[in-house]
């Protein structure tokens, strides 16, 4: 095929074999499914309860069996030929499972009625269960499977214990107050209805299961404490066969094995993270430092009574061993063994975690940070596999940001460092081999990046909390980022170049990037042909063209420069539902990362970029890799984990699959995207050294490990500084210090001023440029011909990538 032949004249060749497409194809479907059931986490299974034995009788209650929400909202969503609900995916298994009609019934007309009304998937709220139908149920069988769902999307977080008349600057007050309206403590907490129910069902039924259908963190303390419920399954957003997954793990087809990215606490004000998240809509403050999830809950006192269910757990229908584990230190590298065995009786899979222990030193550390993993394969009952995780030394260094022991160092302290395996962060045994650091090393030397200007303290490895020195924002403008005075809006409307076609063969005279890509001319000389106007809209997004409808790179035929189109994900190639293209619809990210597994991410990413270049699209707006700080960020769900380590190893698994299709991903929102909330104005306060382990750890991870083409950077400021005009952030740390060679975009639509973002290192400005600004500012020695050169030369280096 031809370069650029299907972003240019988008033609419909299917990639499948003998001519088939693969979008939504039977295949991907099919991934979509397994890779639901390896992320899926029995937290609970009492007796050995489930599986569901053959000819099993149960009955539903819920909506949310029928409401099944298969991911979230916004850039998030994916329009899909149908959703697999609970009931429906019971119902292709009728010949393992009977389903008492009665409940099912009454649900279905529930929600169908409330669909028609208008209302949205997993915003309906739960109904009485009327006594009759409980009594039927109970004639039929003795064991309730009840269903809990919830949704949250892009735009808008989830509510705290004492929300009252929130309002969003941002576009989805409606779905905010519809949420309130249904949730009188927020969606963390059972509503009253859904209270009611259990309750009803569990002191009728002898036998109770409950399925979780969540996209975050969720309050199970009444799960676990309940003793007549038998057995409960974080069974997640599980994409558009969720159901069917959810059904066949309950059955027993397939063992859970799916391990929590995340810990599940007793309340929402358990985490640190949320005690001031709606103190104010400008911004947030980051007090609790580096102790964010586990790292929180593992060290400071007193904080483990609060954990539910603690990282990295999760049970399965079978049961392991695991033993020999050995940990040998030779040449800056560490190698830990471990046998594991499957000692019960059904087949299944296990995760082995390795966590280590810093000295506390001058700068303190959690008590335990994870540093390897890894999944076994599938294991027969009596099969044994072993395990080989390794890491580096330096790997257990800390960031010094104030010189307690090397300023802008990361050091590896003088002490003993432990290391503890097992398959979660509780469930762990000490290894009998330790490494001992006989003195304080500086591992690697930096420079002091985005440091704090409003933060004033940040919480100690005691519980305790130490001063912050503040540093000046006005540094940024006197750096590099001068203003000069523009004219014209700058939030205008979309302002696009119009799709341009020559409709003569007759040669333009000008170079031509596909001459670029045979090797005839440099990448340098091709740049310096185009003229400054050429090259102010190269900066900016392009119009919409075939199936996008989040606007494209490049667009200047004269120069032979094609209209590459971009999509949104992460749980799937989203195409707008008016264009009629249905795509798969692959389990939302927090499910991904409870898989423990980065090769399931891989398929799924080779699956989701194939569709992605079957509909001419070019580059990917996938992976979504921000920190899961607090449970009220209502886009958790497109995220993986609140653990940076597991994000990026998970991500950059996903990346590989993706750009194996020769098309491009985009890792985002970087960084500090952590609340919804007045995403474009809010500015994220943190340490630089929270910024460096914590936040952008992920981000780092996958630009060495899997290479992205593209980056986001997201909406927020963070120390007083926008996200996309953070020269810090993206010249110092992302291409100085990490060694990035790809192109750099902006969110859609941000607040940033356009060149100087581009002269900060951003690019690319979407959903469009501001061409007349740039000219402006060129002009005016805001920015010079130089920097836009280098935008310039990193958009088109992406588009050369693209077949």
């Amino acid at each position: 095929m031809a370069k650029w032949q299907r972003v240019k004249y988008h033609p419909n060749l299917p990639l499948g074999a003998d001519g088939t497409r693969v979008t939504a194809s039977k295949e991907h479907i099919e991934i979509s499914k397994n890779a639901a059931k390896e992320g899926m986490v029995l937290v609970k299974n009492e007796g050995g309860f489930l599986p569901f034995k053959r000819g099993q009788k149960i009955a539903l209650f819920g909506k949310a069996s029928i409401d099944y929400v298969k991911g979230g909202g916004g850039s998030g969503d994916v329009t899909v030929p149908y959703v697999t609900n609970l009931a429906e995916g019971f119902k292709k298994l009728s010949s393992e499972v009977s389903v008492f009609e009665g409940t099912v019934k009454f649900y279905e007309k529930y929600v169908r009625d409330l669909y028609e009304e208008g209302k949205m998937p997993g915003l309906i709220a739960e109904p009485e269960l009327p006594q009759e139908l409980l009594t039927q149920s109970l004639a039929f069988t003795d064991t309730a499977v009840i269903s809990i769902s919830r949704y949250s999307g892009e735009g808008w977080d989830r509510k705290a214990d004492n929300d009252d008349g929130r309002k969003h600057k941002d576009v989805a007050q409606d779905l905010v107050d519809e949420t309130d309206k249904l949730f009188e403590r927020g969606d963390f907490y059972l509503s009253k209805a859904e209270k009611e129910l259990v309750d009803k069902v569990t002191a009728a039924f002898p036998h109770t299961v409950i399925v979780l259908n969540i996209g975050g963190m969720f309050d199970v303390s009444w799960i676990k404490e309940n003793e007549k419920i038998d057995s409960a399954l974080i069974a997640w957003q599980g994409g558009m066969e969720g159901g069917l997954a959810t059904a066949e793990l309950l059955l027993g087809i397939g063992t859970p094995s799916g391990k929590l990215s995340d810990t599940f606490a007793r309340d929402l004000a358990d985490y640190p993270g949320t005690e001031h998240f709606h103190d104010s809509d400008d911004y947030v403050e980051y007090e609790e430092d580096i102790y964010v999830g586990y790292r929180y809950f593992e060290t400071i006192k007193d904080a483990d009574k609060k954990v539910i269910y603690p990282f990295g757990y999760g049970l399965s229908y079978t049961n392991f061993n695991l033993n020999r584990v050995k940990v040998a230190v030779e040449d800056d590298k560490v190698t830990v063994k471990a046998n594991v065995t499957n000692t019960g009786k059904y087949p299944g899979k296990e995760v082995v975690q390795v966590y280590f222990g810093a000295p506390q030193g001058k700068l303190g550390k959690p008590e335990k940070t994870l540093i390897g993993f890894k999944k076994t394969a599938e294991l027969l009952p009596g099969q044994s596999q072993r395990v080989i995780i390794e890491f580096n030394v330096g790997d257990m260094a800390s960031y010094d940001d104030l010189g307690k022991v090397q300023k802008s160092a990361y050091v590896l302290e003088k002490g003993k460092y432990t290391f503890y395996v097992g398959t979660d962060v509780r469930n762990v045994k000490k290894a009998d081999t330790d490494y001992v650091q006989d003195k304080d090393e500086v591992v690697c030397q930096l420079t002091e990046r985005m440091a704090p200007v409003d933060l004033k303290k940040r919480m100690l490895s005691d519980g305790s909390f130490e001063e912050l020195p503040l540093g000046d924002a006005s540094k940024y403008n006197d750096n590099i980022l001068k203003d000069v005075e523009l004219e014209g809006p700058l939030h205008a409307m979309p302002k696009v170049r119009p799709v341009e076609y020559r409709h003569s063969f007759e040669p333009s005279g000008k170079p031509q990037l596909e001459e670029v890509a045979d090797g005839k001319i440099s990448l340098d000389d091709f740049v310096k042909a185009l003229s400054d106007e050429d090259i102010a809209w190269l900066v900016g997004g392009q119009p919409n063209v075939a199936v996008a409808n989040t606007f494209g790179y490049g667009n200047n035929s004269e120069f032979g420069i094609p209209n590459v189109m971009t999509a949104d994900g992460p749980a799937g190639l989203r195409i707008q539902p008016q264009v009629g293209v249905k795509t798969t619809a692959f389990p939302c990210a927090t499910l991904l990362a409870c898989t423990w597994d980065p090769a399931v991410a891989e398929q799924v990413g080779i699956a989701g970029g194939e569709e992605v270049k079957e509909n001419n699209i070019g580059v990917w707006l996938t992976p979504a890799m921000n920190i899961h700080r607090s449970p009220l960020c209502g886009r958790n769900f497109e995220y993986y984990s609140e653990d940076p380590y597991l994000t990026g190893k998970m991500a950059a698994g996903m990346i590989r699959g993706i750009q194996s299709n020769r098309v491009g991903a985009t890792a985002k929102h970087f960084a500090l995207n952590n609340k919804e909330t007045n995403r474009k104005n809010s500015d994220s306060r943190a340490s630089e050294r929270a910024i460096r382990e914590i936040y952008l750890k992920a981000f780092e991870i996958v630009v060495k490990e899997s290479q992205p083409w593209s980056i986001m950077t997201s909406y927020n400021i963070i120390n007083g500084r926008r996200a996309s005009e953070n020269e810090d952030m993206l010249e110092g740390i992302l291409r100085g210090e990490w060694g990035f060679d790809g192109m750099v975009t902006t969110d859609w639509w941000t607040y940033g001023e356009n060149y100087k973002e581009c002269k900060a290192g951003n690019d690319m400005k979407m959903g469009c440029g501001y061409p007349e600004r740039i000219l402006s500012a060129l002009e005016k020695g805001g920015i010079t011909r130089e920097e836009l050169e280098k935008a310039a030369k990193n958009i088109l280096g992406l588009i050369l990538r693209i077949d």
